[in-house]
């Protein structure tokens, strides 16, 4: 299915009016059963489908127990439909609507969490062209305007991109990819196009990311939530700029 549909729309300018060929973002509904039972609901763009339940589900922790990514059904239709068999039992208590990013969930979690590790470092100069092949990847974004990017990276190259009309949805599916592929992520950089809410802060910390950096700023609750876990966390990454509001020690000068 394609992220992507053709428009025609009107372009409007100082020189006049003119129909113009244009494309927009596809926006289905995706919606998750377990056994055969209506969990959730949410929207997203129709691509990478599978890394995002994986991600989603594993983040959260919603089934209590164990489920086989690989035989997940998926129909592709007017709505998304996958289907997940599980053993155990599926939890959706503290769950909260985020805010901002059409319809996304999240859930809090009081189990413990992998510890962050500290011996991940890189310079501003990698973290910078990093950044700029993040953004020259994101080509769903470039073509649409309204797409959010996240991806993976080792700190050299980025391992994978994924792009979704919600920004938790692009994290969840960066995340899923990593654990369908056995790539951990403890010594990852996460990088997002979005804003660096409590709920995205949150999701990177389930993995124990060491560093987390998007093109605009975080909010002051995800600052705390890094401060707490030792996380390093950027905002603003515009050209050769860019703010540090956790961690600095891991960026080298």
């Amino acid at each position: 299915m394609k992220a992507t549909v053709p428009l025609k729309i009107i372009k409007v300018s100082d020189n006049g009016i003119e129909e113009f060929d244009d494309i927009v973002a596809s926006e289905k509904r995706l919606r998750i059963k377990v056994n055969g039972v209506d969990v959730i609901k949410l929207f997203c763009s129709p691509v990478m489908i599978r890394e995002l339940v994986v991600g989603f589900f594993m983040t959260e922790g919603l089934i209590k127990g164990s489920f086989c990514a690989e035989r997940m059904s998926i129909e592709y239709g007017e709505e998304i439909v996958v289907d997940i068999p599980a053993e155990g039992e599926v939890s959706l208590e503290g769950s909260t609507i985020t805010s901002g990013c059409v319809g996304g969930v999240t859930f809090e979690h009081s189990e413990a969490r992998i510890e962050v590790r500290k011996d991940l470092h890189i310079s501003k100069n990698q973290l910078r062209n990093l950044f700029t092949k993040f953004q020259k990847a994101s080509s769903l974004y470039n073509q649409t305007g309204c797409i959010h990017s996240a991806a993976v990276s080792d700190g050299k190259e980025i391992i994978v991109l994924a792009e979704d009309i919600g920004r938790h949805n692009a994290v969840d599916k960066a995340i899923g990819y990593c654990i369908l592929e056995n790539i951990g992520l403890d010594d990852k950089i996460m990088l997002v196009s979005g804003r660096l809410s409590s709920e995205m802060a949150s999701k990177c910390s389930r993995w124990a990311i060491p560093i987390v950096a998007s093109r605009t700023a975080p909010t002051e609750r995800a600052v705390k939530l890094a401060l707490k876990r030792g996380i390093t966390m950027i905002g603003f990454m515009r050209g050769t700029r860019f703010n540090i509001y956790s961690g600095p020690e891991r960026i080298l000068f």
